[in-house]
């Protein structure tokens, strides 16, 4: 399930990506209704990430260090919320082994998993930032 964390950040970056010029944290916040501190701690960890640049002072605030279409949701949410696997065996970055499986290539959840992880890498991996701010309205679809 994704984390206030990765979808405040997501929201944040939609937000930069339809700015133009610097923004403040604040003004953020405020406009996507996202708690200034936890934004504060998001922003400060996208940009040691090289996802975001920040100036200080007069005319200061944030903005994308690179082009919105060249930033990726998959890659946020690894930064701010880890590996996209549901458990930790079918991971591809934080592998680790699972104590109670005797042979992990028999295991048919593993392999389920592995699938899951795949799945989902492919679509976060060719959505960009620049992409979601296109999306949404779903709300007159009839989703079954």
């Amino acid at each position: 399930m994704l984390s206030n964390k990765a979808k405040y950040g997501l929201k944040a970056l939609i937000h930069l990506a339809g700015a133009e010029g610097q923004c403040l944290a604040g003004d953020m916040a405020t406009q996507n209704n996202i708690p200034r501190k936890f934004l504060d701690a998001i922003l400060l960890e996208l940009r040691n990430a090289g996802i975001l640049n920040s100036k200080k002072g007069k005319g200061g605030g944030y903005h994308l260090a690179r082009p919105a279409d060249k930033i990726t949701v998959g890659q946020i949410i690894r930064i701010l919320d880890g590996p996209l696997a549901p458990i930790a065996c079918a991971s591809r970055t934080a592998y680790q082994r699972c104590n109670d499986c005797p042979d992990e290539d028999a295991c048919a959840i593993r392999d389920l998993m592995l699938d899951v992880r795949d799945a989902m890498a492919l679509i976060l991996d060719r959505t960009s930032i620049a992409s979601l701010r296109g999306r949404g309205r779903r709300s007159a679809q009839i989703l079954r």
